[in-house]
């Protein structure tokens, strides 16, 4: 079993920047694609990053191509999501997730979830 859990969500201004946590139990950054997504209120849950084989390949949603980054830390078996040049379209919950195959871009294909973290962007 694996359990995520985020952190570092918050209330910032347009432009700013923010990091999200996602602390994993067990080895799971070296042996799961990890992966952040968000959803805001009446949308379906939107791909935004996700790092593989242990940090070696990393792949961005278009919206965030360019401001985000995502990265692991395989010693603290955790994610980090650095948000850049935050717009206020960027206001979400995120959630990491967990998987051991499948294509990254499907929540479904996910097959642990942690109980994301809010993010506020202010205009």
């Amino acid at each position: 079993q694996v359990q995520l859990v985020e952190s570092g969500g918050g209330l910032v201004q347009a432009g700013g920047s923010l990091r999200l946590s996602c602390a994993a139990s067990g080895r799971t950054f070296s042996s799961y694609t990890m992966g952040w997504f968000r959803r805001t209120p009446g949308k379906e849950r939107e791909f935004v990053a996700a790092i593989m084989r242990g940090g070696s390949l990393t792949h961005y949603a278009d919206s965030v191509k360019g401001r985000f980054t995502i990265s692991g830390d395989n010693a603290k078996n955790t994610v980090y999501l650095q948000m850049n040049n935050l717009k206020p379209e960027d206001t979400a919950v995120y959630s990491c997730a967990a998987q051991r195959r499948g294509s990254i871009y499907y929540p479904a294909l996910y097959d642990y979830w942690g109980q994301g973290t809010e993010l506020t962007v202010s205009s």
